[in-house]
């Protein structure tokens, strides 16, 4: 079993955490989470208390929520936090209630807070190493692993929208050794509502402005040329169009490709799409290439590597032209991405390997990586007893946290 939502049964079952050999326990820390499918955690001793899940923080009823959260868990485990730890994304909920709580000048009023945690320190933890450092804590492991860290969104060092990253490392640092090829998502949120906007994106890096003109492609049959051409100009000139190398949006962008969600209503609904439709009898792949990067953050390995996604969609569009079902092409696209993932793994040639985001609650594509990676001498972790999505990012959190305080104490000795 895999869980999605730590609610009932599960909350707050504390997590036994793991932290070094200085001999110190772990210090008082409330983690505050991410922006979606937000939890907050809390320390006591050894063991990292995990609230239900709140929800996304969109909504001044789901902020009010996550704040009584916090306050009943720190009253529950009688915590008074000696630092707040909160998403490297300046813009989330969660790191302006933690700034203001704190005594930054950033964040929602909240006077009881502020009053009991004004002054404590601040840790920013970037979202992905949050996701590997969750998983090895769940699994109880101190690391160095490779983290496969897939999902949707999250900021990253570079400034720019982080998705598809291999990290090398443990809680106390990484190195991101591999990611995907890079590609816009034009008018940035809107393309998430809209998967034929990434879709077109795709096409936009294999083709040019002439991939656009292709009538059959289900992405572009409800468009109109004025709306393609100015959807190119926005990829050409990069306006309102960010960057990403989000494996989430990937999905998004094969599914609208494969003839499924054009728009969507809910987060994940054209992955999850695609994964519902995925032949099972196909076991063939599509092609991917992996050649050397351009390092673009101070947490960049040199040999930085990049799985190149571009003849891997050629071929699901020559697929899609000769009239091959949806579930031919959604089981190839999984079968190819557990194909990169493996060859990465021999490359940088870590050998536990650690599953997490939220691209790893799609059941086809965690158990096609893990029967690639096994038989090729890898041990694989995956989440437990937290969810793989953000609502495992809150003890990801304390484990980054908790190391980063005990390097400092050991150094202080």
């Amino acid at each position: 079993p895999r869980l999605l939502r730590r609610a009932r049964g599960w909350a707050p079952a504390p997590v036994a955490l793991e932290h070094g050999t200085t001999g110190h326990g772990a210090p008082p820390l409330l983690a505050v989470g991410a922006h979606l499918k937000n939890t907050v955690a809390v320390t006591s001793g050894d063991e990292v208390f995990i609230s239900q899940h709140v929800g996304d923080m969109e909504t001044p009823q789901a902020q009010r929520a996550f704040a009584a959260v916090i306050a009943d868990l720190l009253q529950m485990c009688r915590v008074e936090p000696v630092a707040i730890v909160h998403d490297l994304h300046p813009d989330y909920v969660s790191t302006r209630w933690a700034r203001e709580a704190a005594g930054a000048p950033q964040g929602p009023s909240d006077p009881a807070s502020r009053a009991a945690l004004s002054g404590v320190r601040l840790i920013p933890v970037q979202h992905h190493h949050a996701h590997l450092a969750s998983c090895l804590a769940d699994n109880g492991v101190e690391g160095p692993a490779l983290g496969v860290t897939w999902d949707g969104t999250g900021c990253g060092t570079d400034g720019t929208i982080w998705g598809g990253e291999l990290l090398r490392g443990d809680a106390a640092g990484f190195r991101r050794v591999g990611r995907l090829r890079p590609f816009r998502l034009p008018g940035g949120e809107a393309a998430v509502r809209e998967p034929r906007r990434t879709a077109l994106s795709l096409l936009w890096q294999i083709g040019g402005e002439a991939a656009l003109d292709d009538d059959a492609l289900p992405p572009l049959r409800g468009l109109s040329s004025g709306d393609r051409r100015l959807l190119g100009r926005m990829l050409a000139t990069g306006f309102n169009s960010p960057t990403t190398t989000s494996a989430g949006r990937l999905f998004d962008g094969m599914a609208a490709l494969a003839g499924l969600d054009q728009r969507v209503s809910f987060e994940g609904q054209a992955a999850m799409a695609l994964e519902h439709v995925a032949d099972p009898s196909v076991d063939d792949a599509y092609p991917f290439t992996v050649a050397a990067a351009e390092p673009a953050a101070p947490e960049d390995d040199p040999g930085l590597l990049e799985i190149d996604w571009r003849p891997l969609v050629s071929a699901a569009l020559e697929d899609a032209r000769r009239g091959a079902a949806a579930g031919i092409i959604a089981a190839r696209f999984h079968n190819a991405l557990a194909g990169a993932i493996v060859e990465l793994a021999r490359r940088v040639g870590e050998s536990r390997v650690a599953l997490s985001g939220g691209c790893f609650q799609n059941r086809l594509l965690t158990e096609a990586t893990r029967r690639v990676l096994e038989p090729a001498g890898f041990e694989v972790l995956l989440q437990r007893q937290v969810p793989a999505n953000d609502g495992g990012i809150s003890l990801g959190q304390i484990a980054v946290a908790t190391a980063l305080l005990e390097r400092e104490t050991s150094k202080e000795e």
